[in-house]
């Protein structure tokens, strides 16, 4: 396998860890769920697919998927940490 094909395919799946979490979110939602599990599981997968998008930008010349990977990932890391920080204030 090709650099460049290896590039391409990192570029595609660092889309899947956003598309993950938002599909997670509306799966999981509810009064009785672990706010703190979710807010690991979508800080996981977007530093995954973080990785996977900075790798892509560097290897692939189809940048597009990976700069949509990397923007999508950096919104679901900032919806964590919000998340996070609402958690931290709303608590006695």
């Amino acid at each position: 396998m090709t650099k460049r094909k290896v590039g391409d395919i990192l570029s595609v799946t660092s889309l899947l860890p956003a598309i993950i979490s938002v599909i997670f979110f509306f799966l999981k939602r509810g009064p009785d769920f672990d706010i703190y599990f979710a807010i690991a599981v979508f800080s996981i997968l977007s530093l995954i697919g973080i990785i996977f998008a900075v790798i892509s930008l560097f290897i692939s010349r189809k940048r597009i998927f990976g700069w949509f990977g990397l923007i999508a990932n950096v919104l679901v890391l900032i919806f964590a940490y919000l998340l996070q920080l609402a958690m931290g204030i709303g608590e006695p």
